[in-house]
């Protein structure tokens, strides 16, 4: 029998040989792709975290917005309970700083009214009646104002004035000059030479205080007011009761007559009567209460009792009177030259004003107070009395909010005028501020960053 040969070993197993360094190859590859794989890993995990933080920051923004409308309606209940016949009365339950509204926080910027340079901001609502009317102040008035000039003034009245006869260049600017009364304070933006720093001063973020990052025109700590800080178009007072009811014309015998008896009694009222004037054939005009203050013979007690029902018009209602209880010795001061008042006089006055304020905050109730402060034959208190520009009175406020949002992320900013010439207050006007960046000052800041670090 034939036998067959066993298979030779290199049949029987057969042995792969690859080549050298195939085997480290794979190795280096496999290392690549887990290394991809890794850092696409990292990068969706790292987008995700983004991603989810940049959904935070987007939720305390809109949570900054809602606090911010949440805020106005507080202000809102804040003017309906607390301001009487136009007088703003301090509250502690009216809170204006760092005031919760869920899990942000809201503050209501005001203005420093001490006396002192204020290096952070102050909280609490702005009085536009403490301000110079667009629409009715004269060019000697705004000129006087800080950083004016006689060239923008005339430019502001000639844009105002319906026959306005300057010739200015507005044509190279694309329009025309307006010729009607200003709606908005901002629409000195349009008015032919009128700067960022005229409109501003140097308070750019407009809070009311020179932050690490403005720089004063005038060299010192006090943040100088532009034209938007001094001046209004919202000043209204009514002359008309809470029930829709006229007041007293002062200047017709019968109603005043009437007052003062049933005030003070017959025989003291008709005496009142006869000592302003009155007779069978005379009626004596008053061009303001201050004029009548000063011819009544009337106590400062006795004229409070009848000042809040009393006007010297019969119209619904009368524009662009200055509240000297609020204005800033500025704006006193202009409003004094604008009315014929030598600028030296002027500035004197208005300083005598501001400190008798501050020393008697209780004594405010009428204009009566500045015949106390500066004498009855003082040249502002007679200049005055025959122009009806001033009261103590405002029906309109500002409300300047800032919201940050929870966690010291999202922020937002809108300024409100709110208007109670008609009964209840309502929101005439709005603009958002957050463009204009960080105006809560650096102590608000820090304490909020040191709030929110772990």
């Amino acid at each position: 029998m034939m036998r067959i040969p066993p298979p030779s070993p290199a049949i029987a197993n057969p042995v792969r040989r690859t080549a050298p360094g195939a085997s480290a190859s794979v190795l280096i590859v496999v290392l690549w792709v887990t290394v991809g794989l890794i850092s696409i890993t990292l990068y969706f995990a790292g987008s995700m975290g983004l991603e989810l933080r940049a959904s935070g920051n987007r939720a305390a923004a809109v949570a900054a917005d809602q606090a911010v409308e949440g805020a106005a309606r507080y202000v809102n209940w804040a003017l309906y309970n607390f301001v009487t016949n136009g007088t703003l009365v301090t509250n502690s339950q009216f809170i204006c700083e760092a005031l919760p509204i869920g899990e942000s926080k809201v503050w209501i910027i005001g203005r420093n009214s001490s006396g002192t340079v204020a290096t952070e901001p102050t909280f609490g609502l702005l009085d536009e009646g403490a301000k110079l009317n667009l629409n009715r102040a004269n060019s000697n008035a705004l000129v006087a104002l800080p950083g004016m000039t006689a060239d923008i003034a005339s430019a502001i009245v000639d844009w105002r004035s319906t026959n306005g006869t300057l010739s200015l260049g507005y044509t190279s600017l694309g329009y025309s000059a307006k010729h009607s009364p200003f709606e908005t304070v901002d629409e000195l933006r349009l008015v032919y030479g009128v700067t960022l720093e005229d409109l501003t001063g140097d308070d750019a973020n407009r809070n009311g205080v020179l932050d690490t990052n403005e720089h004063s025109l005038t060299g010192s700590r006090e943040a100088t007011p532009g034209l938007l800080e001094s001046t209004t178009v919202f000043s209204r007072e009514p002359n008309f009761h809470s029930d829709g009811s006229s007041l007293t014309n002062i200047n017709t015998r019968a109603q005043i007559e009437a007052l003062l008896t049933d005030t003070f009694g017959t025989t003291r009222g008709r005496q009142i009567v006869a000592q302003l004037g009155f007779t069978p054939r005379n009626n004596p005009n008053f061009p303001s209460l201050l004029r009548f203050y000063l011819s009544s013979g009337l106590s400062v007690d006795d004229f409070i009792r009848i000042n809040p029902n009393i006007s010297n018009t019969t119209n619904t209602y009368t524009y662009g009177r200055v509240n000297i209880n609020t204005a800033s010795r500025e704006v006193l001061t202009a409003l004094f030259v604008g009315a014929g008042i030598s600028a030296q006089s002027a500035d004197s006055a208005a300083s005598t004003l501001v400190s008798y304020r501050q020393q008697n905050p209780t004594s405010l109730a009428t204009v009566a107070w500045l015949v106390t402060a500066l004498g009855r034959t003082h040249p502002v208190v007679t200049t005055l009395a025959g122009r009806d520009l001033i009261t103590t009175r405002s029906f309109q406020y500002t409300a300047d909010i800032v919201a940050v949002g929870p966690f010291g992320r999202g922020y937002s900013r809108v300024k409100f005028i709110f208007d109670l010439s008609d009964g209840a207050p309502k929101i005439i006007y709005r603009q958002d501020l957050s463009r204009l960046g960080w105006a809560l000052g650096e102590r608000i800041r820090d304490l909020t960053v040191a709030m929110n670090t772990p």
